[in-house]
């Protein structure tokens, strides 16, 4: 058996969060027993997500309760406060020189590299707080990727990539038929990128790469074209061209697509409102968010299958 936590700190993304406990679920309804886990927050204290539904920890914060650990999590999200308590660094560091894996989510690698423990590792960051890493921990390589396996630093900066991280750890830690079936069952990679994985297999430039790499980091916060444009020095024409010619669609249909798959996702996996589901996939108007989705997928997000849960 596995045992696995996650610190839970304020504002923490609740899909990210989400997408690991969906793989540890399942893990455990194909092998009962596979994986145990743990919710800690700082003085068992209840914590609010980035979408402002609260959760509270079952886990105490002891040594004792953390010595058993393989893994544990640090979960952040966009508005998590970038400065790193006392308590956080000394908490890291005593984990780190524990027999235990340490991961990230979102921008969790922020508060790892903050400890120090991410020096002579690659990360993945959200891109929001990628530059800001890389200038703060200069022997970090802090990547564009989405997720980063590298010995015992485990970062995702996305839920697409939370959703990997799990399932390369039950690789890891299990019987690999069980990763298998956990993937094949939850069949991320259809529900997710359905209308755009045919495109993932053609080859794309390293530029082309590098700007879907920040569209899957900020869903819940698009980028504007101009802003994409900056983040790779590229003129918007240019990222227009590119898009059109390598993926065969303008990059803004692209990004919209990437959205309303991970907002299907979320409403057929799991218990958040429809109105919630909108804003974490970078909806402000119900309306506009209700028109898309009938536009992509044929029906509105109200009759879309849930699944139990």
């Amino acid at each position: 058996m596995s045992n696995i936590g996650f610190l839970l700190l304020e504002n923490f993304s609740l899909t990210c969060f989400t997408q690991c406990l969906d793989v540890l679920v399942t893990a455990n309804l194909i092998q009962p027993g596979s994986v145990k886990v743990h919710t800690f927050s700082r003085n068992d204290s209840e914590v609010t997500s980035d979408l402002a539904i609260p959760i509270r920890p079952d886990t105490p914060l002891t040594d004792i309760r953390i010595s058993d650990l393989d893994l544990m999590v640090v979960c952040g999200g966009l508005r998590t406060p970038r400065t790193v308590p006392n308590w956080l660094v000394s908490l890291l560091q005593k984990l780190a020189s524990l027999p235990i894996a340490l991961g990230g989510l979102w921008n969790g690698a922020w508060y790892l590299g903050k400890a120090g423990l991410l020096d002579g590792y690659r990360c993945a960051i959200h891109a929001e707080q990628r530059i800001a890493l890389a200038e703060y921990s200069p022997n970090t390589s802090v990547t564009l990727d989405t997720v980063v396996l590298d010995r015992d630093r485990l970062t995702a900066s996305t839920p697409a990539g939370a959703f990997q991280v799990m399932i390369e750890w039950l690789y890891k830690v299990l019987d690999p038929k069980v990763a298998d079936a956990v993937f094949e069952l939850l069949d991320y990679d259809q529900s997710r990128f359905r209308t755009t994985s045919k495109r993932h297999d053609q080859k794309v430039t390293v530029p082309v790469r590098e700007i879907i790499t920040l569209m899957k980091s900020n869903l819940e916060e698009p980028l504007d074209l101009d802003q994409l444009a900056a983040c790779v020095k590229l003129s918007r024409r240019q990222i227009q061209r590119f898009f059109q010619k390598q993926i065969g669609t303008p990059p803004q249909k692209y990004y919209l697509e990437l959205r309303l798959t991970e907002a299907q996702r979320l409403i057929q996996n799991s218990r958040l409102t429809i109105i919630d589901i909108a804003i974490a996939c970078g909806f402000v108007s119900a309306g506009h968010f209700s028109r898309c989705y009938s536009n992509l997928f044929g029906h509105p997000p109200s009759r879309e299958a849930r699944f139990e849960i």
